[in-house]
């Protein structure tokens, strides 16, 4: 009902299109590209058939090229979120118009063609090869030529356009021409540039283009890129200190590219050019060390030692991101190096060095981060960064790291009690309920990457990070009760399950704590909580021993209740439902002297074979041959009667190819077959065959054949 009133105010927004007064068609294609913007791909993706020709007509309109400049900026909008099958089959009619365009002469038009024509190769990708030799000399003409001061923003965009088409056309179309295009930009690059030239920040972004789509091959050029970025990178902050009076408290600034905050009776102004600029080059530094690898690593002191301290530039948001992202891709590429041997003669005591100045200034930044989505920014790349460092850690990093996350924890928990507090004001409406689900879903991003952080922490230290383990329990069982958000929950028992998985009989001990929590959690109404349980009760099952015994009979009980469900195999219960069966299974394996084998193996096989979790899939059934070969009776049954399930298991799981089980697993399966082959009754085999699918049955045939 929504999409056919949609559909019926956006046609009579279209109508206008024709109206004869040029005003009137201008505000018409203005409301379409607004339109465009606040509709979400979704709605955009379904109104293109009406949208996208009444656009590319419009552009036709040669008497008013404001109305053509409004039409080109309106694809722009339409085509930002289109899928490249939505778009290819108006970018016939859509690249010749906005060709028309880009020779018009006047400069506005031309602007906005440039940017219509980049965001239409960036949306349509591969698809936009087939205009590549057409809409290229346009572009590196406009480039070459418009280099009057009045044409620097059509130059920039220009650069913009071609860096854009180069990486939709990728590498092998384009490397012919780039090596022109670059020569042009290091031109450039080497010329005085007037402080507000916008040539500067557009051809630090194009350049960053065109390394990702050269890759290796834009190494010869990093000598001209690497100079001016750092020292964009390097711009200090342009702040100004006044008194405040009383016309100063709206904060606003006579000066647009001025920025104002008052603090009691001073007014700090900051210009925020500089500071966009500052950002950018920090981007672009980023995406050079995460493209290049190992062939940054010539920069990587200089960088470091520029973005370490900007983890901490509170005066713009955009800086810190992007020097925090850069972090663990500094030390990534200088691991590269070490192991390629492109170190420069530099071994792992750089590594050492650099990660101890990189993984302490993380750590103290998150304890000082204001702002909850960059706190759980710093948090995604302290894991990375522990990931790329491993044991070079010492003890007392991976203290200062678990203070950390301690403080980070309680301030999240802090935040929810208060937004709790507001829900209950009296003026509280739908739309600070809207915000606070907002923040509560930072939160929940925050606890998501601490349950990595901790997680790694766990893998890479094993048993010696048990005593942080016994301090931060304090922590985590909190987050175990029903009042807590899924997310707590589902990432407090998910550390305890690398725990158990990682420290083995080391911990034994907390099972009496955790596994209740466990245990009840399988019941949870949230999937991923569910499979976070049932996948550490299979942990348990395996690891703990004589420890587990007790909760083996409450574990069976909860792991038929997650397989059982009416909705098990629903898309969101599958990957609880496929941790179930594993853990399931492995209770077979290891507990089968206090279980009645003959109720669970079968009730086990029966779930068989496993097909979401690929992982989990593949543990399973090596675990199955395994079953098979010790000879285990209560898996064939009586009289044979579970063989033919068995073998329709086999069969599926190998014509599933690689994704249910390793090689060395399905090469296990094809021996068994033959074996069975081999030593059962032909009237046994001939009565299993007869079970499978013919397409199971001419798999087998192949593969056994074979």
């Amino acid at each position: 009902m929504m999409i056919k009133n949609l559909e019926q105010v956006v046609g009579m927004v279209l109508n206008s299109f024709q109206d004869p007064h040029p005003r009137v068609r201008w505000a018409a294609i203005n409301a379409i590209g607004q339109l465009s913007t606040d509709l979400g791909p979704e709605l955009q993706n379904q109104l293109h058939h009406v949208v996208l020709p009444s656009l590319a007509s419009a552009m036709d309109d040669v008497q008013n090229p404001r109305v053509q400049a409004h039409a080109a900026s309106a694809i722009l909008n339409f085509s930002e979120n289109c899928r490249p099958d939505i778009l290819t089959p108006y970018l016939d009619v859509i690249v010749g118009k906005l060709l028309l365009l880009l020779q018009t002469g006047n400069q506005m038009v031309q602007e906005a063609a440039l940017t219509a024509l980049a965001s239409a190769a960036d949306s349509s990708q591969e698809h936009f090869q087939k205009y590549y030799d057409a809409v290229m000399p346009y572009l590196k003409a406009i480039l070459m030529n418009a280099t009057d001061k009045s044409n620097r923003m059509l130059r920039a965009k220009s650069m913009e356009c071609i860096s854009l088409v180069g990486m939709a056309v990728g590498k092998q179309k384009f490397k012919d021409d780039a090596k022109q295009v670059m020569e042009v930009l290091m031109t450039l690059q080497g010329s005085q540039m007037e402080a507000d030239d916008p040539i500067t920040s557009y051809m630090l972004q194009a350049w960053a283009r065109l390394c990702k789509c050269l890759g290796q091959d834009f190494l010869p050029y990093m000598s001209v890129v690497m100079p001016p970025l750092l020292q964009s990178a390097q711009l200090k902050p342009d702040v100004s200190v006044t008194s405040a009076g009383p016309e100063d408290e709206n904060g606003e600034s006579d000066d647009e590219g001025v920025e104002t905050i008052t603090l009691g009776d001073k007014r700090i102004g900051i210009r925020t050019s500089l500071l966009e600029e500052k950002a950018t080059a920090c981007n672009m530094l980023c995406c050079y060390a995460d493209e290049l690898k190992e062939g940054f690593f010539p920069w990587i002191d200089q960088v470091t030692t520029t973005l370490v301290p900007l983890i901490k530039f509170y005066f713009h948001e955009e800086v810190r991101k992007a020097a925090i992202s850069a972090m663990p891709e500094l030390l990534r590429s200088a691991k590269l190096a070490i192991e390629k041997g492109q170190a420069q003669g530099r071994d792992k005591s750089y590594l050492k060095q650099l990660s101890d100045y990189i993984v302490p200034a993380l750590v103290e930044a998150m304890h000082k981060e204001p702002e909850p989505q960059i706190c759980a920014s710093i948090l995604e790349s302290l894991n990375e960064s522990i990931q790329l460092s491993g044991t070079l850690l010492d003890q007392n990093q991976v203290r200062s790291a678990v203070e950390g996350v301690k403080e980070v924890i309680v301030a999240s928990t802090n935040r929810r009690i208060e937004r709790t507090e507001r829900a209950r004001a009296e003026d509280f409406d739908s739309e600070e309920e809207e915000l606070l689900r907002e923040e509560n879903e930072q939160e929940d991003e925050i606890f998501d990457q601490i349950g990595d952080c901790l997680g790694t922490l766990v893998k890479t230290f094993k048993t010696s990070f048990i005593p942080f383990f016994d301090e931060l329990s304090m922590y985590l069982t909190p987050m175990l009760g029903k009042n807590k958000s899924p997310e707590e929950r589902r990432i407090a028992i998910c550390i305890f399950d690398d725990v158990a998985e990682h420290c083995r009989e080391a911990a034994v001990r907390y099972y009496d704590t955790y596994l209740p929590s466990l245990l009840e959690a399988c019941m949870s109404e949230n999937p991923d909580v569910r499979q976070a349980a049932v996948y550490g009760i299979g942990i348990c099952a395996e690891c703990g021993g004589s420890a587990f015994r007790p909760h083996t009979g409450e574990a069976l009980s909860r792991l038929y209740n997650v397989i059982k469900h009416p909705n098990a195999l629903d898309l969101d219960n599958a990957m609880a439902y496929d941790n179930a069966v594993s853990a399931l299974g492995k209770i077979c394996r290891f507990h089968r002297d206090i279980i009645d084998v003959s109720q669970v193996i079968p009730a086990w096989l029966s779930c068989l074979p496993i097909k979401n979790d690929l992982i989990e899939a593949k543990l399973v059934h090596e675990q199955l041959c395994v079953m098979l070969e010790q000879s285990e009776r209560e898996l064939l049954g009586h009289n044979n009667q579970y063989l033919p399930k068995i073998v329709s298991v086999f069969a599926e799981i190998l014509c599933a190819g690689k994704d249910l089980a390793t090689e060395q697993t399905a090469s296990r399966m094809v021996n068994l077959l033959r074996q069975l082959q081999a030593t059962l009754p032909p009237s046994v085999l001939a009565s299993t065959w007869s079970s499978l699918q013919p397409q199971q049955q001419l798999a087998l045939q192949s593969v056994l054949s074979s």
